[in-house]
């Protein structure tokens, strides 16, 4: 069974491991593939699932889940995401998500893929996204808010330095331990407000993962998990890729030193820039 952590300073506890909602999830017309890998979390312990009306029909194949298993949504801590930038767009994503998961909160949502300052002003500015996930959370429709991105580190920065938010969702890889700014200085001013954060890029989209070269997705689960995250979050394809996912967040795994950290970065460092796809700024 995976480890538990509290999420923040005075959120629940969460399973350190999360289903992603890319994998199989971010696909239409596979429910049966989709189904197994979402049974295959619940059974295997994971108690953290993400999601976004982006990812294709990742929260459908959820909300089948939570219909078809009665009372387990409300054993687990689930959320979703918004990339809307006004309000009214927010909001209405907000009760698309909620109508289709089948449920009537969300334990975070998170304002999706803030990637330049445009962004940001249309975000934060008057009638912005920000309203509408600080209103959700006060009527109690969300139980806490956050940020994502992966493009510009700078950005994210300004926003969990400027926005009243609960968590962030940043990349945490060998890619990013080799070029800086995710892990140097987003995550240090996530942690010293207290914010929970959630780590994802970590396989690349399977990219990263080369058996041949000793680079497996357990060893980079490892490595993300080595940092201070509340929880490493991956898509996954198939039950068997889950139960990677579980025993690399699981109790008595072995923690990754930092020799074997810093061997993972050094054998990055030449091709980050290059592998570094998802990066807008580097």
């Amino acid at each position: 069974m995976p480890a538990k952590i509290r999420f923040g300073t005075d959120g629940p506890e969460v399973t350190r491991v999360g289903l992603g909602g890319e994998g199989v999830l971010r696909t239409f017309g596979r429910e049966e593939e989709a189904r197994s890998v979402i049974q295959a979390a619940i059974d295997n312990g994971i108690g953290y699932f993400d999601t976004a009306p982006a990812y294709s029909g990742s929260e459908g194949y959820l909300g089948e889940a939570w219909r078809a298993n009665s009372g387990v949504r409300e054993t687990v801590f689930h959320t979703s995401k918004s990339a809307q930038r006004t309000a009214s767009g927010a909001l209405a994503d907000l009760d698309r998500t909620l109508e289709t998961l089948g449920t009537d909160y969300l334990d975070l949502w998170q304002i999706h893929d803030v990637r330049t300052m445009d962004d940001v002003q249309a975000i934060e500015g008057q009638g912005g996204a920000l309203e509408a996930f600080v209103t959700a959370r006060e009527r109690g429709t969300v139980r806490h808010i956050g940020v994502t991105g992966h493009h510009d580190p700078r950005i994210l920065t300004h926003c969990i330095t400027h926005w009243p938010l609960d968590s962030v969702l940043l990349p945490v890889n060998p890619l990013e331990g080799a070029l800086g700014g995710f892990l140097t200085e987003t995550m240090p001013a996530a942690l010293e407000r207290g914010m929970a954060v959630i780590a994802m890029k970590i396989l690349g989209g399977g990219h990263y993962v080369a058996p041949e070269s000793g680079l497996t997705a357990r060893s980079l689960l490892a490595y993300a998990l080595s940092h201070p995250v509340t929880v490493a979050i991956a898509g996954c394809s198939t039950p068997e890729e889950v139960k990677t996912l579980v025993a690399a967040g699981a109790e008595d795994a072995p923690p990754m030193g930092a020799d074997e950290r810093r061997a993972l970065e050094d054998a990055f460092r030449p091709h980050a820039r290059r592998l570094a796809f998802y990066r807008g700024v580097l």
